[in-house]
């Protein structure tokens, strides 16, 4: 059974919808046609009053040309933690499914994705890469030490941290076999 997103998601998600089919000059019955869906439904979304479902959002997504994230994702501060079971979630009407958005990509933005293994010991600190780039650490297993070299952040099994790249940061295994994903994004 679908569980209801959050009344913050719901409200990002109303003002995303409108703000994209605002962009692109359509109307309601213009763009819930091209979606496939009620007008009823679409003015529902828009007002914050309905129940999104990720095939209705990726549905709203393609006829605004737009990807499925931009109507999910909130505005991103410098540093951004998601701890496992957080984060913006969508429902499937189809299946027992979730997706949880941890980052969008920019347009014209290149990643790079990296596989981390270490263990304890002497941290490793990175000095400042390209202007504009970013990281994003998924933690695996094991716990990390991670992000700002000024601030970084403690992180458990399923945990995200997103963080300004072009700064000093650091990445400290807390574990034996602590594992992660890291992704670089180069704008």
């Amino acid at each position: 059974m679908a569980e209801r997103p959050s009344f913050d998601l719901i409200t990002l998600i109303a003002a995303s919808i409108r703000r994209e089919r605002e962009r692109a000059g359509l109307s309601l019955t213009e763009l819930a046609k091209r979606a496939g869906i009620a007008k009823s439904t679409l003015s529902q979304l828009e007002s914050g009053a309905g129940n999104p479902s990720v095939e209705t959002l990726w549905a709203l997504g393609v006829a605004l040309g737009v990807p499925f994230s931009r109507l999910v994702d909130p505005p991103r501060p410098a540093v951004r933690v998601i701890r496992a079971g957080e984060g913006p979630a969508t429902y499937s009407e189809q299946a027992s499914y979730a997706a949880t958005l941890l980052a969008s990509c920019p347009p014209h933005a290149r990643r790079d994705l990296y596989r981390i293994s270490a263990q304890p010991g002497p941290p490793r600190t990175s000095d400042p890469h390209m202007a504009g780039t970013v990281e994003h650490l998924l933690i695996g297993t094991g716990r990390a030490l991670a992000g700002p070299a000024e601030e970084p952040v403690e992180l458990g099994p399923g945990d995200y941290i997103a963080y300004p790249g072009d700064a000093p940061h650091v990445f400290e295994a807390l574990e034996p076999g602590t594992t992660a994903v890291i992704v670089m994004e180069h704008v």
